[in-house]
């Protein structure tokens, strides 16, 4: 299926790795010229049709200038795609966490979208057309416990904002919706301090046990691949879900059971 995704200018946040990378690559090979942000561009140094811009999109003015980084060069933004997140599992329980630990999860999961989207939204608006996409998760809605509870939390703003901008944005012609990935074979669960290994050093159940608990919750039996996140990603971007809007489309490999 060919997406329509030709010359469409993109942005894409957290870009670096795991989702972000990928969802880049996508767009690319789709045709779509990237802006890709990231505190670490090594990846994406030399990708065809990527202009890397090394930024910190937690601080107040790195989505702004990411999006000024892409009009400054194409002239405009079509696309934004709100990946940037990161999760630090709290496994002392509610008590333990500070203002601070809340504060640091929502800069980062979700003011850095609601920075980026403002930034667009006064871009695409100049045009009558646009589509931002957030990466979300299913701990916005789904928590088997609060070892996630900050980022749940912001995941459920950034979903909440979608919904509210996407009655307000349509009539302008901008879509806003978001993608929920359950959990996804990165970093961020797999690799070294992550999810996985975290909470497997923290009960001593270790990681592999920990990667198979998760596993078992899933009836596909296995971990969503980023490639596939940004499979989604690419569609709802593209006109072909062209009256998609203030949705959240769910891959989690039937973790939850809910409809």
């Amino acid at each position: 299926m060919d997406l329509q995704l030709t010359d469409k200018v993109a942005v894409v946040t957290g870009a670096g790795k795991g989702i972000g990378l990928a969802v880049t690559r996508t767009l690319v090979e789709e045709g779509a010229f990237v802006t890709a942000g990231s505190r670490t561009v090594d990846n994406l140094t030399g990708l065809e049709r990527v202009t890397a811009v090394e930024i910190d999109l937690a601080e107040a003015s790195g989505p702004a200038r990411l999006i000024d980084a892409a009009v400054e060069k194409f002239g405009r933004v079509d696309i934004l795609v709100n990946n940037v997140g990161g999760v630090r599992p709290r496994l002392d329980g509610f008590l333990s966490l500070s203002d601070d630990d809340f504060e640091a999860s929502l800069q980062l999961n979700f003011y850095a979208a609601l920075r980026a989207t403002r930034a667009a939204v006064a871009e695409m608006t100049k045009h009558g057309a646009g589509v931002i996409v957030n990466v979300a998760s299913v701990n916005a809605f789904f928590e088997p416990d609060g070892a996630v509870i900050d980022y749940g939390a912001a995941k459920a703003a950034l979903l909440n904002v979608a919904k509210s901008l996407s009655q307000e944005l349509g009539p302008h012609g901008i879509r806003i919706t978001s993608v929920s990935p359950g959990p996804v074979a990165t970093d961020l669960w797999l690799g070294d301090n992550g999810v996985a290994e975290t909470i497997g050093r923290s009960t001593g159940a270790g990681a592999d046990t920990v990667r198979a608990q998760a596993i078992a919750g899933m009836p596909t039996g296995r971990f969503t691949t980023p490639e596939e996140v940004a499979a989604i990603v690419a569609f709802l971007a593209s006109p072909r879900a062209g009256n998609v809007t203030g949705s959240s489309w769910v891959i989690d490999g039937g973790l939850v059971k809910t409809t």
